[in-house]
């Protein structure tokens, strides 16, 4: 299913919970993993400067030597997980941190992007959290031509014992890549996919809808299900799979319904309008699901990469 997987990391302890996604999945289905940091952005000009990507520090040089001894270090971090990975391979750049990462994903045609939500070790509640949306994690997710798994928390099952998947649909173009994804994934796992959708009703402001109309929104959805998935669950003879309809706010019933079922990783669409990947955005919805998801969350943009996915 993967042959090539990049993990972008900063090699801190707010990356040891991707580290252990990355490293599991590559043990799995023994694909080459990129264990890639991009160290520094350099300062303008010629100048041997550049600002450390996790301190903030100026650093003075950035020669051949310097990114040795930066590898070195991200070895011993991971030694323990290195000593197991027999197609590993550790890099480390001056760059853009996005941009290197994205020019290295097509650089080895990467499979998937594993990477932290963040790269500070902050609570959900601080006034930084909501910033993530404009960092390296977002433009990674919008440009990425291959589905970005996010890790936010520690993954207690990792890829090896996944059994449940949740995929969370709005029913737009874009859902349609992440529905691929996430049967794929199930296929190739042999998880149980739950398929689920929110009927987006207002908890605050205005007047809500009737019940009525609550009502022939959920048909509504059951029948669209119906429609763009089940059909396609059929063709592959995949029956593990549970539809479910909820009412309230998207990324809330989301969060609650991945809980209630034990969830170990949730596809989304990296963004929820039918507009092109390449001018999207990361959707609120997926945002906050991301940031306060227990387990992993897959965020599809491309269709392409998921189009060439081999289940086997």
């Amino acid at each position: 299913m993967y042959k090539k997987i990049l993990f972008a990391t900063t090699a801190s302890p707010v990356c040891d919970n991707a580290a252990k996604v990355a490293f599991d999945m590559s043990g799995k289905y023994d694909a080459d993993l990129y264990v890639f940091h991009v160290l520094g952005v350099p300062t303008r000009g010629f100048s041997p400067f550049v600002t450390d990507v996790r301190t903030g520090d100026e650093e003075e040089t950035h020669d051949a030597n310097y990114i040795d001894l930066v590898k070195e270090e991200i070895a011993n971090t991971y030694d323990k997980l290195l000593e197991v990975c027999d197609k590993c391979h550790v890099e480390a750049v001056v760059g853009v941190p996005h941009r290197e990462i994205l020019r290295k994903a097509r650089q080895e045609d990467a499979d998937l992007i594993v990477m932290g939500a963040n790269s500070r070790q902050e609570e959900v509640g601080a006034s930084r959290y909501r910033a993530v949306a404009g960092s390296t994690m977002r433009k990674v997710a919008k440009a990425a031509r291959c589905p970005v798994v996010i890790i936010s928390r520690p993954c207690t099952t990792c890829w090896k014992l996944f059994s449940n998947i949740v995929f969370a649909t709005d029913f737009s173009k874009a859902a349609e890549s992440a529905f691929q994804y996430a049967m794929k994934s199930a296929m190739a796992v042999g998880a149980k996919l739950y398929l689920f959708h929110a009927v987006d009703v207002p908890t605050s402001g205005g007047l809500p809808p009737s019940q009525e109309e609550v009502e022939a929104r959920v048909a509504e959805a059951r029948k669209k299900m119906k429609e763009k998935y089940l059909y396609q669950l059929k063709e592959n003879n995949y029956e593990n799979y549970e539809v479910a309809i909820w009412e309230g706010t998207p990324y809330v019933e989301i969060l609650k319904y991945a809980r209630d079922k034990q969830a170990d990783l949730i596809v989304m669409a990296h963004h929820t309008k039918d507009v092109d990947p390449e001018e999207a955005e990361l959707g609120s919805t997926v945002e906050q699901v991301v940031l306060r998801s227990a387990c992993p969350v897959a965020s599809v943009n491309h269709p392409d990469r998921v189009a060439e996915m081999d289940i086997d």
